[in-house]
Order: structure tokens, then sequence, then C-alpha cells
């Protein structure tokens, strides 16, 4: 049994995880979802947006499902919503967050470190009003999520891009350095490097160049938003953060969208990609993944919803995901 821990968080979260749900529910496997507080609702019931009930429970589960989180009234706070989903990748050291952006005549793989570099490096405020946030990478972290990058590219078009700013930081030219080291064991990957300023500007100009990009945290962060823009937007971007060892955590691309919430006109199709990932890389079924992912491209063709100039609601864009999949796999529940 797939053991899944559901963490629908805050704004459309809930909405989008529920259709989420609904859809995995669905699909021919054993699958158990529990759902769990996070985010802004968790600060509001326990003052912690990280309960260490939801950490026990993401750490026992096969895999988490996430909504997203975030709310404009803990800006500023000295608990934030989005401080939890920063400490969960830490505690399930998912270093390897893997954004794929696929539209017509493009399809890449962004391949960012996640638990190294600004976000988890030394912070705060000096006496003299000034602040400071320090980048560290040791080779270990770089050496893993790279080999992560040209084993995923092995299984692709065999063509790696290593993003960094090597011509200024130091973190980046180690990150170079182990990077090309690794490039011999890989005889079989074609590796380049480039400017992080010159990826963002060729992933506007023309995306369809990468294959995987492998980059460090703050800068995979930026160019895998880049990426989505040039793929249909936030709304329908799907993301995987993986560790060596399960659970791997699974979610949506796109903020909490407060303005929209309980509408009832969110988009579910990043949440259903997420899930189409979670397929593939926690429940080893590729098949159903590729089912899943072809249902959803069609519904965003033939029942869009608001944010892509269509009119279908969250509900009307699930039920026709479920039912394109009924028709392709007759044993779904």
């Amino acid at each position: 049994m797939l053991r899944v821990a559901s963490l629908p968080g805050d704004g459309i979260g809930p909405e989008v995880c529920d259709a989420a749900v609904r859809v995995l529910a669905a699909l021919p496997i054993d699958v158990a979802v529990e759902e769990h507080s996070f985010g802004g609702h968790a600060i509001r019931e326990h003052g912690d947006p990280l309960p260490e009930e939801t950490l026990a429970a993401c750490r026992a589960a096969d895999a988490v499902l996430m909504g997203a989180v975030g709310l404009p009234e803990f800006d500023g706070a000295p608990v934030r919503p989005e401080q939890g989903l920063i400490r969960l990748r830490g505690e399930l050291d998912v270093y390897a967050n893997l954004r794929p952006a696929r539209a017509d005549g493009i399809d890449l793989l962004i391949v960012r470190e996640l638990v190294g570099g600004l976000y988890f490096g030394a912070s705060g405020r000096r006496a003299d009003g000034s602040a400071f946030d320090t980048c560290e990478y040791s080779p270990a972290q770089i050496e893993r999520i790279a080999r992560r990058a040209f084993e995923l590219a092995r299984d692709r078009r065999s063509f790696v891009t290593s993003v960094d700013k090597a011509n200024v930081l130091e973190t980046s030219r180690l990150w170079r350095e182990v990077v090309s080291g690794l490039a011999d064991e890989y005889p079989d990957v074609r590796l380049e490097h480039m400017l992080v300023d010159n990826a963002g500007l060729q992933l506007v100009l023309d995306p369809s160049q990468f294959d995987v990009i492998l980059t460090e945290n703050t800068f995979g962060d930026i160019l895998s938003d880049v990426a989505a823009g040039s793929c249909g937007g936030l709304g329908v971007a799907a993301s995987a953060s993986l560790g060596d060892r399960p659970p791997g955590i699974f979610e949506p691309v796109h903020g909490t969208a407060p303005d929209i919430a309980g509408q009832g006109i969110a988009n579910p199709a990043a949440a259903f990609r997420s899930v189409a990932l979670l397929l593939r890389h926690a429940a080893g079924e590729q098949d159903l993944a590729d089912e899943l992912e072809q249902a959803v491209d069609a519904t965003l063709l033939s029942n869009p919803t608001r944010d892509l100039g269509g009119s279908a609601t969250t509900i009307e864009s699930t039920d026709s995901v479920l039912d394109r999949l009924a028709a392709k796999t007759p044993d779904a529940r």
C-alpha cells in the first residue's frame, strides 16, 4: 500500500489538494491518504507551521502531497508558514527538486539543489542595521545533486547544462569544479556550463535548447519560475523534491492565491501533475503517470480554467480528468 501524507496548507491549497486526492483515489493502485495540519493553518491551531505530529506522519509516509503555504496575514510575522516548508525539506533531506517544463517544442527539467545555499545558511541583522545571508556549499552537497542530474539526463536526451555564477562567486567556482570532475563518469552525457544571467536570457529566447538544467538553490528557484512562464505559467507547473530515500514531497509550484480562495475556480492542473510525479518517483507507476499527464494536457485544452482564458471550475476540471482516465483505465475506481 502507498501511504501518502496530505498537507493541504493555505489559500487555494486545500482546494487543489482535495482535487489531487480525488484523482489519486480513483487510480487503480492501493493507496491510503492521511491529512495533516501545515502552514498558516497549523500556526493558528498549534503556533507552529510544522507541528511534530505532522512531521512524524511525513516521515512515516511513502510520499508527501502538498497544496501551498503562505498568507498575507503572516507577512513580517516572527513565525511564517514558509518556515514550515523550509524546515520540512531539511528534515526529510529532499535535496533534489525536480521542476519539469513542457510545452510545444519545449521539454526541459530543472534539477535544483534544495537544502543548501542561501536559504539554509546563517542569516541575521547587525547592530548597525545591516543584514546578511550566507551562501555555503560543500563538495558532497554539490556532488549528490550533480549525480542526480546526470542520471536523470541519461533517461532523457543526455544533455546537462550546469548553471552558476563562477565569474563572481566562490561557491559557484566550487560548483563548477565538482560538476566538471564528475563528467568523466558519465561519458554518455554531454555537459555544458552557463552563467545564470545568460541562462535566464536563454530560457526566454529559446527554452527548447535545454534538456536538464542543474543549479543551486536560489538560482533554481528563480530559473524554474522563468521556465514555467514559457510553458503556461505557474498554475500548471508541478514539482518533486526527492532525497536518497522516501518520502519525497510532491507539490504545485504556484502560491496560495488568497484572492480566489474558496471560490472554486482554482486551477488544479499543477496539483494533478504533482500526482503524476508522485506516481513516477514514489510508486514506480510510469505508465499510469503518462496516462494522467495526457489526461491533464487534454483537459487544459478542452476545459481550461479562468486563469487560462476558460470558465471551468476546479470541480469541472477535476471531473474532466477523471472521465479521461476512466476511458483509458477501465479498472480505475
